[in-house]
């Protein structure tokens, strides 16, 4: 729910004068989750929301479409031609220097960056300076209320129990004396899935051998593998309750098909989850000191261990992902690889912790969740594997 109030003062805090939301035909989701339009289809017709850290906000909304932003708050201008509308722009910021968009520098962030360069660019001509939304978009649509953490420990009840399932199916299977394929895996988990009231974007990932050291590896049916005594096996799997504003729980676990788990599995293993712990270590230190913290420092943290171990070049990812209503949510990443993430851990946040080693012949990757609440407060979700499982132990 659009709280003014709550926007208002954190453009206050940030030193800015307002907040200009735009959108065109559904391209920025941000803007409409932030303003409580997401549920309602896009229009056909640009506008913009001008949120000034005082006083009332102002809509400019085409005269197809006036009643567009009817729910919000603010003044309404109507435009026709795209000289009102720039003109309206012109008006809409008169008086503002420093404004907030969708937008981040040098593309800084792919998931902050939902205005197309040309709006910059025309907002700029105005005379303001543009700035992220980074953090604000943070606040406004990544932070968890009860519900969702609620929901969230829910999914994770069912993501957590997916693998005893998989497991126990390839024990199963093997004790037989036959064997399982990747994509008979992964069906029993979708099955479990949808059995219990989830719903996922995509398939989870069974991968055997050589297909766990592809971070990205999805098994199609026909083209898939076997997996059979002996071999090394990873599985990474996220759904949501299938409600609305549900949130991901999104888990790897790594086992191997034996009674003993190989010297060369458990050595890389230990690294991977020295690795993990380092990361949540970070983060744990840094609230209980009250220090505010940034992305890049907990994926610094993992990577050293992975480094300092001779493994570096096969560290091939970041440490984790923002998790909100998409897997990959859009709140601040753990990441000084693929990006320089600057934006600041957040209470009431959620984030994944995955670090993996990626080798020709086998990949290892462990990875939990990680919220912190409105206190401060550090909750590991998902369960700290402890060793590589040994599936056919007992």
């Amino acid at each position: 729910m659009f709280d003014l109030d709550a926007v208002q003062a954190s453009l206050r805090d940030s030193g800015l004068d307002g907040w200009l939301l735009y959108d065109f035909r559904g391209s920025n989701v941000l803007a409409r989750r932030v303003l409580g339009l997401d549920q309602k289809p896009a229009g056909s017709r640009r506008f913009f929301y001008f949120i000034p850290a005082r006083g009332n906000p102002q809509k400019l909304v085409h005269r197809i479409e006036p009643g567009a932003l009817d729910d919000l708050p603010g003044s309404r201008t109507s435009y026709l031609t795209w000289q009102q509308l720039e003109s309206g722009l012109t008006d809409l910021l008169q008086g503002s220097h420093r404004v907030a968009m969708e937008y981040a520098p040098r593309v800084s962030n792919p998931y902050v960056s939902k205005v197309d360069a040309g709006v910059i660019e025309m907002v700029r001509s105005t005379g303001v300076e543009v700035v992220s939304s980074g953090d604000l978009i943070q606040v406004f649509e990544s932070t968890w209320d009860d519900d969702q953490w609620a929901m969230h420990r829910e999914a994770e009840r069912f993501t957590t129990a997916g693998f005893d399932l998989a497991f126990g199916l390839i024990a199963e299977r093997i004790r037989a004396g036959g064997t399982i394929r990747e994509t008979e895996v992964q069906a029993a988990i979708m099955d479990h899935f949808h059995r219990n009231g989830l719903t996922t974007y995509s398939p989870p990932i069974v991968g055997v051998g050589p297909h766990s050291g592809d971070p990205h590896y999805e098994p199609i049916a026909g083209q898939d593998a076997t997996i059979g005594a002996g071999d090394f096996v990873l599985v990474d799997l996220w759904a949501k309750m299938d409600r609305p504003r549900a949130v991901y729980s999104d888990l790897t676990r790594v086992g191997f098909v034996g009674e003993e788990v190989p010297e060369r599995y458990a050595a890389v293993f230990k690294i991977v989850a020295e690795a993990r712990d380092a990361a949540i270590a970070c983060v744990r230190e840094a609230q209980a000191a009250g220090r505010p913290l940034q992305g890049w420092e907990v994926d610094a943290a993992c990577r050293r261990v992975i480094d300092q171990a001779g493994y570096g070049d096969h560290f091939i990812h970041r440490t984790g992902h923002n998790i909100g209503q998409e897997v990959h949510g859009n709140g601040a990443h753990m990441d000084n690889l693929e990006t320089h993430e600057e934006r600041r851990i957040l209470p009431r946040t959620c984030f994944s912790v995955e670090p993996g080693i990626y080798l020709h012949e086998f990949g290892v990757r462990s990875e939990v969740n990680v919220f912190v609440d409105a206190q401060g407060g550090v909750h590991v979700t998902g369960g700290l594997q402890a060793e590589v499982l040994p599936i056919l132990r007992g």
